[in-house]
């Protein structure tokens, strides 16, 4: 049941505003080129690529399907181990093409799996004799042609090296060792013999590496490796190739040695929120890193273009893997997607190389990602618009400071585009087509530093205003996010089981009544609880109805909370400006369950 309006005084409403400070403020000089590219290709390449995740007719004994693991699932010996190099097809294996597509694909990195787990180099190491020199004939250095190549097109080389993990030395760590154990003295012999002596030789003989990854995943207090052995191997790189950069799965965060360059973040996680520090994203384009012939999770291209895009507005970077097969090849489904990329590229590089984070929060529009770039006294502003509006009218908030031109990026001729600015909220009004099918740019400059407001709700694409307990203006409350479960049949809200305030704060452009809708899960019988919304000198009153149970799965026993919306009334505003919304919920014997509140 609605219950009627009364007039309320309302509060005054500070609003925040700030100059744009983007700049990525934790980054050396030696990262510097590595903040700068953005893009590069990761590639998984190996003894392992001539098995395709298959052994002996069995598929690879783990359902993650990392095709590289394979020796280590199927519990393989060394010597047979290495009967997969007779699959390679060595007159048409070209490292150089591998290059060439990077290239085309827009990226400005390679880093390639120089020893992987496995613990075969695959270049003429003259350290032990499980090498690639040793194992083909004539001699193929495949570190050595891809740094060659590399040089050539202009790309910088990073070296992938597993100095945690070595199946194959006896003293090198194999997870077998949890059962049979190992000492430090032992470790500490591999550590010796073989990493170092072999990270000395891919310093030393391939000309510059940009680059050194790392790949222990756990902090090192929680492996066998000492913190020394760590420093022992950065500091020799250090010394060889100062330039070189080093990541953080080398088992040192960037928290605890602000040495390390760059943060790498789990395998396929993309950022969440911006950092001003350097770190990357590896990400495959489906699911195993090296070749898989089961493999069948392809990403599309705008996931992909997506991926980058979020996270070079979160100040990432994003590296993409490609696993080749037996004779060099690239599979046609990773081909396709990076050369989209790299036409994609061609036209809007602009908002991605030397890109960085902008100050308005991640989630703010509905529509895309924000990217951003610092050119003299002009700033640009890149809308990654991901979700074309239908209206054809692009609602961008928060930034106060006055547009001085808005186009297209795709747009060579740079013809203005209409719109509108009033406030905070700027209305840009697009073509009817838009320019790219997988993302399409629209960049807003400004002859200055912009001004923002933060903490705001930005208007929908369909105008309106969601508001959610995780969007609220944080104010010292207790709330607790309860995240989505039941695989999203149950939506993320707020369970409030005692009085709550939550605030908002929204910028109204087109002054006017607006309907207010409230959603919410309630399972009490009584009515003692109860909903109040205060904005624009109106108070909605609202008697919380129970909203009983349903099926989130049919035919599934899958009896869930039903979350229900319930129009409350309407909230004049009289004027344009900031206006701050208020939820007062008084939830009684049972809480509340809120979702969210809907004005339009």
């Amino acid at each position: 049941m609605n219950l009627p309006m009364k007039k309320l005084v309302v509060c005054f409403t500070f609003i925040v505003f700030s100059l744009s400070a983007f700049s990525q403020s934790q980054t050396n000089e030696r990262a510097r080129w590595f903040t700068n590219a953005r893009f590069g290709m990761f590639i998984h390449w190996g003894v392992y690529s001539g098995a395709e995740g298959i052994w002996k007719g069995e598929k690879l004994r783990n359902d993650n399907d990392y095709a590289e693991w394979l020796m280590y699932r199927n519990r393989i010996d060394r010597e047979e181990y290495l009967t997969l190099l007779d699959r390679f097809n060595w007159n048409e294996i070209n490292p150089e093409e591998w290059v060439i597509l990077a290239k085309k694909s827009g990226m400005k990195y390679v880093t390639f799996t120089a020893k992987h787990h496995d613990g075969f180099a695959l270049w003429d190491s003259k350290v032990g004799d499980y090498d690639l020199g040793n194992y083909t004939n004539p001699k193929r250095d495949i570190v050595k042609e891809l740094a060659e190549a590399c040089k050539k097109h202009g790309l910088k080389l990073g070296l992938y090296y597993s100095h945690w993990v070595d199946w194959e030395h006896q003293y090198g760590w194999d997870h077998t060792k949890e059962v049979t154990g190992i000492s430090a003295e032992k470790y500490d012999q591999y550590w010796q013999e073989k990493v170092i002596p072999q990270v000395r030789e891919l310093l030393t003989n391939y000309g510059e590496i940009g680059m050194f990854w790392f790949d222990m995943w756990i902090h090192h207090a929680h492996t066998v490796v000492t913190k020394e052995q760590l420093l022992q191997l950065k500091s020799l790189i250090r010394e060889l190739q100062p330039d070189c950069i080093v990541n953080s799965r080398l088992g040192l965060s960037v928290e605890e040695d602000p040495d390390v360059d760059f943060k790498t973040l789990g395998d396929n996680q993309l950022g969440s929120k911006k950092e001003n520090f350097p770190w990357q994203s590896p990400a495959t384009v489906a699911h195993s890193w090296g070749f898989h012939a089961l493999d069948t999770e392809w990403k599309s291209t705008s996931t992909l273009l997506k991926s980058l895009i979020n996270n070079v507005s979160l100040n990432g970077n994003f590296m993409l893997n490609i696993g080749p097969r037996a004779d060099g090849s690239v599979p046609f489904e990773i081909t396709q997607r990076m050369l989209e990329m790299g036409r994609w590229l061609n036209v809007n590089g602009e908002a991605i190389y030397d890109a960085e984070a902008f100050d308005l929060d991640k989630d703010l529009h509905d529509w895309g990602r924000i990217t951003c770039k610092k050119e003299g006294n002009k700033t640009k502003l890149y809308l990654n618009v991901f979700n074309w509006p239908i209206s054809r009218q692009l609602n961008f908030t928060g930034v106060s400071t006055k547009p001085d031109k808005i186009y297209l990026l795709a747009d060579k001729q740079q013809k203005p585009l209409q719109h509108k600015h009033t406030g905070i909220f700027t209305q840009i009004e697009l073509p009817v087509l838009e320019p790219d099918p997988f993302v399409s740019v629209v960049v807003v400059e400004y002859n200055q530093q912009p001004e923002t407001v933060q903490q705001l709700v930005a208007k929908t694409t369909d105008n309106g205003f969601s508001l959610t307990p995780r969007n609220r203006l944080v104010t010292g409350d207790t709330l607790q996010i309860i995240q989505k479960n039941r695989r999203g049949t149950i939506p993320e809200h707020a369970g409030i089981s005692a009085p709550e305030k939550l605030k908002w704060k929204i910028y109204i452009d087109v002054p006017g009544k607006k309907s207010i809708d409230v959603s919410y899960s309630f399972q009490g019988k009584g009515s003692e609880a109860g909903i109040t919304i205060k904005g624009a000198g109106t108070t909605l009153t609202h008697k919380v109805e129970p909203t009983g149970k349903t099926v989130g799965e049919p035919k599934s026993d899958w009896i869930i909370d039903n979350f229900k919306s319930f129009r409350i009334g309407e909230i004049l505003f009289p004027k344009k400006g900031f206006y701050e919304i208020e939820l007062e919920a008084t939830p009684g014997k049972e809480k509340v369950q809120f979702q969210w509140i809907w004005i339009k």
